[in-house]
């Protein structure tokens, strides 16, 4: 499973094997197990499948089968198939760094929507971390995360806003401590689909991988699944349809700000993993639905920002606390809310 103690921070968590759980259907009929998996995980061939059938990486049931086993309804087949091998020595390019702050031990950049944190399958370069290898040497590695140096946490490709990063290995041990802690003070601005009601509250209910797709993190109410999330929230503004508002975590878990709001009925606006991207409030007028898909231009992307980050500074001890602003397409989108909203 994981390694190393990198914080994931709300939005990111790779793991050293791509893991899955999927339970058949009732309806199912009987086909081949490889044809069945080939069909449902992303970016897997069905070569890869039957390899992973003949080495033990997929059972059913708990127990190994062949690839021409035929799947019965109610089945439950775990996968667990390595990511492909990947090159740990970080190559630099010369890409621009948003840093609001830098002192001998750490640095905080106000990270652009867009970019990748840490090189990984499919994104290999252009990340974050390899603007960082251009502009600094020698930044230390969490052990089991070599790769990624500098890094104490990170958040999503589509979530703009503040990560910290270590110039040295003090700094990363002490930083990582207060992650692990969930000392961090963080806050995410974020718009989201209706009026969430009461207007200010704390949604602590576990979170966890789907067990039918592992790249969404999905709510467990019943708490016998999943980890523990906490998310305090408050409504900044209401805007008819949408409102904005602050999610303070007291948990850094993968998605979990926006798996929280899902749950609650309330997706990230212009999520596609959770459902907003698609007009949820409103009339079905077609003057209304243009007006939305053109905010869904205008931000192509889940609207969450990492606006606060606050810490205690590994070598002084002194609490740290930074503030960024929204980036311009959050900016323009919550502009034409707010002129919508006055003149209809």
């Amino acid at each position: 499973m994981k390694t190393g103690t990198i914080g994931v921070d709300e939005e990111q968590d790779d793991d050293l094997f791509e893991h899955y759980r999927i339970v058949v259907d009732p309806g199912q009929s009987l086909v081949r197990i490889d044809k069945f998996l080939q069909d449902r995980l992303p970016n897997v061939t069905r070569t890869k499948v039957q390899d992973g059938i003949h080495n033990g990486f997929v059972k059913v049931n708990e127990n190994t089968i062949k690839p021409n086993y035929k799947i019965h309804p109610g089945d439950v087949i775990t996968v667990s198939l390595p990511e492909p091998p990947r090159d740990t020595d970080v190559k630099p390019e010369n890409l621009p760094l948003n840093i609001i702050y830098e002192d001998e031990h750490l640095l905080v950049v106000n990270k652009e929507p867009g970019m990748v944190v840490h090189p990984a399958f499919q994104n290999w370069s252009g990340t974050l971390v390899n603007a960082l290898a251009y502009h600094f040497q020698n930044l230390p590695q969490m052990p089991g995360n070599e790769g990624r140096p500098g890094l104490v946490h990170r958040i999503d490709k589509d979530t703009s806003g503040l990560v910290v990063i270590a110039k040295t290995e003090t700094a990363m041990t002490k930083l990582a401590r207060q992650f692990f802690d969930h000392s961090i003070e963080r806050t995410y601005w974020a718009l989201v689909w209706g009026e969430p009601a009461p207007p200010e509250g704390t949604i602590n209910v576990n979170v966890g991988r789907s067990p039918k797709d592992r790249r969404v993190t999905v709510a467990f109410p019943d708490g016998e699944m999943g980890r523990t999330a906490i998310t305090h929230y408050k409504v900044l503004k209401n805007l008819r349809y949408v409102s904005l508002i602050e999610c303070r975590l007291e948990t850094g878990r993968t998605h979990q700000i926006r798996a929280h709001m899902k749950y609650l009925g309330h997706p990230l606006f212009n999520d596609a993993v959770y459902g907003g991207n698609q007009v949820l409030k409103g009339t079905t007028f077609s003057k209304y639905r243009q007006f939305v898909e053109n905010c869904f231009k205008i931000m192509p992307r889940q609207a969450l920002h990492a606006k606060t980050l606050g810490f205690v500074h590994p070598a002084t001890g002194k609490f740290l606390q930074f503030d960024s602003e929204l980036p311009k397409d959050f900016l323009d989108v919550l502009e034409k809310w707010e002129n919508y909203v006055k003149y209809n």
